[in-house]
């Protein structure tokens, strides 16, 4: 096991690990063998820190996407029909690998993508243990159930549905591709797995680790490219039976109607702009640092984070006075520091997205009671640095209330009683996640189960139990992964009916 070491350790250490990158492409892995794309094309990908090139990764597309579905539709049988605990073996050999490489692995994604290395360090951790989690289901993935009627037994059983596409973001994707990749294999499917474009560095160690864990070639395959490119020809493959795609809304919209033509089930884990009700009989301290937590935390790149908090008028004025305090104190700096909380944005091009909503809060007459700018002193000029920002007198019907901003953005609105506080939390386009904050027992489960999102924490910040379900309702996704419900995907689920005495079959015609 390892822990992170000073700022100048780890830097010296990703140093050397990114030396690998200089001049030797990242390829992809098709059929058991590395490949450059097709066409020989390459695409740059750049650290947020200071715009660096990290290097260049093969540019797939649908030439290279049509040998990964070939390959894995050719190795589907043999992975199918192998007994569930040879699978089960080799998933753990798989998060044994995780683990020796876990430094690599968090130090690379924090160049990468600018997490901070605080939370990297058990992302990379957290995907070993998704993989121990599904390996240990594998021999019992396709159980059913006995089901009795009058003269008859049903026997159900679930079976791999076959090649399927997992299309992974670029926030923590290393974590995000095992909690996808991990049940698909567990399930006997094989995959064709295509990383985000702007974070493909950990996506390949993750492949390297599996083939030496020893997975048959095929069974996983990987192409990196553009999503308009490989992505899209991932989507419309008709070897493909289904995608698992985490992203954006509109990104899943788009890919529901490639998908249409071959008939795709899709699993979808999207947007959210979830609500933290705070009322007054609340720990209003706990509440803050969860709140905080949950929008400051990973830069406030993260799906279920806390963008908009919902508190009780009486205590408004207070509330947001802390959380901008926290907000203001948080350490900016290079995501190598331990001691770093908030690193830079993904890439330029969202950076300015973020920042964009900075002119709409002021066009909108919302005060900024913290943050609020680009942050360019001294070496993070050169970066994607955002300031951890608080937004307070905001409406409901105002753009940074309703909008996705994905950054470390919290917009603050007061409510007047329990009807307004769930009327604000439901009134927007998506329905993911939902924290709750109150020492009242009665309203928590009043008000949880009139919520509607797909999870919800009460008192208490986003703490993932494995076997649960996580996805959401509305524009926030389709599906749900976690414990068996990942497998509700992944397999079909098929009835065989016997006859236990005979019965008078009916006679047409007589």
């Amino acid at each position: 096991m390892w822990g992170p070491m000073s700022f100048t350790e780890n830097l010296g250490k990703a140093e050397t690990l990114l030396a690998r990158y200089d001049g030797a492409p990242i390829l992809n892995h098709i059929g058991g063998e590395d490949r450059a794309a097709a066409s020989g094309a390459t695409f740059e990908t750049i650290s947020p820190i200071d715009l660096s090139v990290i290097g260049t990764a093969a540019r797939g597309d649908a030439t290279d996407i049509d040998a990964a579905a070939k390959a894995a539709h050719d190795a589907f049988p043999a992975w199918r029909d192998m007994d569930g605990a040879k699978r089960r073996a080799i998933l753990h050999k798989i998060a044994d690998g995780i683990v020796a490489r876990a430094e690599e692995i968090a130090l690379l994604e924090c160049v990468d993508t600018g997490q901070a290395l605080r939370f990297m360090s058990k992302a990379a951790l957290r995907g070993a243990e998704n993989f121990r989690f599904f390996a240990d289901k594998a021999p019992y993935a396709r159980d059913g159930q006995s089901l009795f009627a009058n003269n008859q037994m049903n026997v159900t059983s679930r079976r791999p549905i076959g090649p399927v596409g997992v299309i992974t973001p670029w926030n923590t994707p290393f974590m995000l591709s095992t909690w996808k990749i991990a049940p698909a294999l567990a399930a006997g499917c094989t995959v064709v797995h295509k990383p985000a474009e702007l974070s493909p560095v950990t996506a390949r160690i993750l492949m390297e680790i599996a083939a030496e864990a020893g997975l048959p070639p095929g069974v996983w395959n990987l192409v990196n490219g553009l999503g308009e490119e490989a992505g899209r020809a991932l989507t419309e493959h008709p070897m493909i039976k289904a995608i698992a795609f985490v992203g954006e809304s509109a990104t899943g919209k788009l890919i529901m109607k490639q998908g249409a033509d071959t008939l795709k089930r899709v699993h979808f884990e999207l947007g959210g702009k979830n609500p933290v009700v705070v009322f007054a009989d609340a720990d209003l301290e706990r509440a803050a640092d969860a709140a905080a937590f949950m929008i400051y935390s990973l830069n406030g790149e993260r799906c279920t984070s806390s963008s908009r908090v919902l508190v009780e008028v009486s205590v408004h004025d207070d509330f947001t006075a802390i959380l901008a305090d926290k907000a203001k104190r948080l350490k900016i700096g290079h995501p190598l520091d331990p001691d770093t909380v908030v690193g830079p944005l993904i890439h330029p091009e969202h950076e300015a997205k973020v920042l964009s909503y900075f002119d709409i809060a002021r066009d909108e007459g919302v005060t900024i009671a913290a943050g609020g700018e680009k942050v360019t002193a001294g070496d993070f000029g050169a970066g994607c640095y955002v300031a951890p920002t608080l937004f307070t007198g905001a409406r409901q019907s105002m753009r940074i209330a309703q909008e996705e901003i994905f950054g470390p953005v919290l917009t603050a609105i007061p409510f007047a009683d329990e009807e307004e506080a769930l009327s604000l939390a439901n009134d927007v386009a998506y329905g993911l996640a939902g924290y709750l904050w109150t020492g009242d027992v009665t309203r928590a489960m009043r008000f949880s189960d009139n919520m509607d999102a797909g999870m919800i924490w009460v008192n208490s910040e986003n703490v993932r139990h494995l076997p649960t379900p996580f996805g959401g309702t509305k524009e926030s996704g389709i599906g749900r992964d976690g414990g068996d419900w990942s497998f509700d995907f992944y397999m079909e689920t098929r009835n065989v009916a016997f006859a236990t005495a005979p019965r008078a079959v009916p006679k047409l015609g007589l």
